[in-house]
């Protein structure tokens, strides 16, 4: 346990100066929460002395130190009631817990020079994503079909704001997050701008208006701004997505995100969905995202088209800096309607082929 009152120029100590510090307030609230339980995972090993590792003093950390922490954070060894061991590792989520040390370290150093050594040593670990001969686990992606398919379900479930903001996550490239806990309706079709729609990405801050209609004033997601308007007739302010049944505790339809910002809710009712339609176990609300910019990459779209999409800023994420505009929105999509009704005629071409 971290004690009330860490003694300053401890690991325990740069951990409360991180999270008084206003880039803290910066940060998404979900990777706030991983943030604090990463941090207070490393913080709370024990070290063979029996003390813990956040009663160490800055000064004392080391390369070599950390490194030590890592390899011991990154297998976790159980034994069952029978004697059974069993080990496995936890890679993605140590690697998780060293990036949040490693910007706490960084911000504590601007707050508190004097005290935070300037050498971080949790920078430049070379931190590998799997284990070394083994293959990287693609995310589930879904296809055109397999999204058709959940809405049918989501539908017949009576779950319509769930199929609703599939179709959202696949046109307009939207993480999870941002669909049930950050879509106002007010960001939609406002009266100042009726043709455009706000998207802001809480990950990264990125925001934008996206254009509802081309050159020629032809609705450009024609099917996503039937629902949506139907939504916006019956809701004046607030989330666009609430849950679809009453709740015992409120008169209104709630929020589908917690005030804590949790979504697992929301997630296993998806996967009543993907049940009942009969899909892949394996995939999520995030597959229909992960689809949309496969999607996109099979209608020969370019880097800067994509980057607008999704609202990238990393050449990390994509290859090539490029300014976002409107038109690049408007062509991107099209691209991909394009490709959609291309890939529909396909199927259909070859299931009346005669034999």
């Amino acid at each position: 346990m971290t004690p009330a009152s860490p003694e300053p120029g401890t690991f325990d100590w740069l951990v409360g100066i991180f999270q008084a510090h206003p880039k803290w307030n910066e940060i998404e609230s979900a990777t706030q929460r991983h943030y604090t339980k990463s941090l207070a995972m490393f913080a709370n090993h024990e070290l063979k002395d029996g003390s813990r590792v956040g009663s160490k003093h800055l000064s004392d950390f080391t390369k070599a130190f950390v490194d030590a922490v890592y390899g011991k954070l990154l297998v976790v060894t159980r034994v069952s009631s029978s004697g059974e061991v069993t080990v496995r590792e936890r890679r993605r989520y140590v690697n998780m817990v060293m990036a949040a040390c490693r910007r706490a370290w960084f911000v504590g150093q601007r707050a508190q020079e004097k005290i935070v050594p300037a050498s971080n040593p949790f920078s430049r670990m070379g931190l590998r994503s799997h284990a070394p001969g083994r293959s990287i686990r693609p995310t589930p992606t879904a296809t055109w079909d397999e999204l058709v398919a959940f809405r049918a379900a989501a539908t017949r479930l009576d779950y319509r704001s769930i199929a609703t903001a599939a179709l959202l996550s696949w046109e307009w490239l939207q993480r999870e997050q941002h669909v049930f806990g950050a879509f106002d309706i007010s960001h939609y079709r406002p009266s100042e701008r009726p043709n455009s729609v706000r998207i802001v990405h809480p990950k990264n801050g990125e925001e934008a208006w996206w254009p509802l209609l081309d050159e020629t004033a032809a609705p450009l997601f024609p099917e996503l701004m039937e629902e949506l308007d139907e939504i916006k007739k019956t809701t004046l302010s607030g989330l666009v997505f609430r849950r679809d049944h009453a709740h015992r505790q409120s008169t209104i339809p709630l929020p589908w995100i917690t005030p804590r910002k949790d979504l697992r809710y929301l997630r296993s009712v998806v996967k009543q969905i993907i049940a009942e339609a009969g899909l892949r176990k394996e995939l999520s609300f995030r597959s229909f995202r992960h689809g949309g910019f496969t999607e996109g990459a099979d209608s020969d779209l370019t880097d800067a088209e994509l980057r607008a999409a999704g609202r990238h800023r990393s050449n990390r994420q994509l290859p090539t800096y490029a300014k976002r505009t409107g038109k690049q929105l408007i062509t991107a999509t099209k691209k991909r309607r394009e490709e959609r009704i291309r890939s529909l005629l396909v199927r259909q071409n070859a299931n009346y082929a005669p034999e």
